[in-house]
């Protein structure tokens, strides 16, 4: 049976612009959107960790996804994040993301409550009853205190809704459980430096919040190896990225990172919301480094070099 929506490609965790007070910057909002849609991206994801959600309000989160809808005009879908401490606040998102006419949710796990898998699967289906559209579950143990689990899988699994995983245990070992033993749920790459080996076992998209600044890079790594099926030029463009890899998952300043690569890429970002603050200089350098020498190595790899 084919799923509800297909999950392939690119798609993008977008950031949220900020002005230096803390308000929305709708405009570079509208700018980031359009440079994305231009560079060949195959979808969004408004309201995840990299827009700084957990620094927003559920209004303030329905409000930008409400803009991105309304700016992207049906050009690619928009999967809206539903993710809160509070139920009331996943199921508020969810409402809102079905108001909205946006095309699915992105479903993760309550930080810090910690539910067992059956009490976490229960409140899965109970924001997929408040959303009815197509989701993609959100595993993040790391964030989120636990793993979704085979109980959770095995009954949330049973809604036709849940068409796909972000992957972003980093446990290798949860990519040939998903590929294995859950074929029908759509696996999608969430942990970076694993692309590669996510797209050799059978996942066709990746979520990236990288490709906020670098999608064209994005893209080509996915083509070459989904659509082309040529791993041997993908361990090569994997190899080019993997410096930015590091930095970006192991710096512990990931927003920070995200927000000054859309800056250096000529687009406006602004400030993070506290508690977070901006790079230093030398974390500015070093990042503006590893972002030079992997475009440059990148363009090597599509010339034919």
């Amino acid at each position: 049976m084919m799923p509800r929506f297909k999950l392939e490609g690119i798609h993008t965790p977008i950031v949220t612009p900020m002005k230096p007070d803390g308000a929305f910057d709708l405009d570079g909002l509208a700018d980031v959107v359009e440079h994305l849609v231009g560079s060949g991206v195959h979808g969004l994801i408004s309201g995840g960790s990299t827009a700084e959600n957990y620094a927003q309000t559920v209004e303030e989160r329905l409000e930008l996804a409400r803009f991105i809808k309304e700016r992207l005009n049906g050009r690619l879908p928009l999967f809206v994040g539903t993710g809160a401490l509070r139920t009331p606040d996943s199921l508020a998102l969810a409402a809102g993301a079905r108001e909205i006419g946006a095309d699915g949710i992105l479903l993760g796990t309550p930080p810090y409550s910690v539910p067992t898998e059956r009490e976490n699967a229960l409140n899965a289906l109970a924001i997929d009853r408040a959303a009815d559209l197509p989701i993609i579950l959100y595993n993040y143990p790391g964030r989120m205190g636990v793993e979704m689990g085979t109980e959770f899988l095995d009954i949330v699994g049973r809604s036709r809704n849940v068409i796909g995983i972000k992957e972003s245990s980093g446990d290798i070992n949860r990519v040939h459980l998903l590929a294995r033993d859950y074929p029908h749920i759509q696996m999608s790459c969430g942990m970076d430096d694993q692309a590669l080996e996510f797209f050799a076992w059978g996942a066709q998209s990746w979520i990236c919040a990288g490709s906020n600044f670098l999608p064209e890079e994005h893209v080509f790594m996915y083509e070459t190896c989904v659509l082309n099926g040529d791993f041997a030029k993908g361990r090569r463009i994997m190899s080019a990225m993997m410096p930015l890899m590091r930095v970006l998952e192991q710096g512990g300043k990931f927003i920070q990172c995200v927000k000054h690569g859309v800056e250096m890429a000529g687009l406006r970002a602004g400030p993070m919301r506290p508690p977070l603050r901006g790079l230093n200089k030398d974390d500015k350098r070093e990042l503006e480094q590893v972002v030079r020498a992997l475009k440059r190595s990148i363009a090597d790899i599509k010339a034919g070099n």
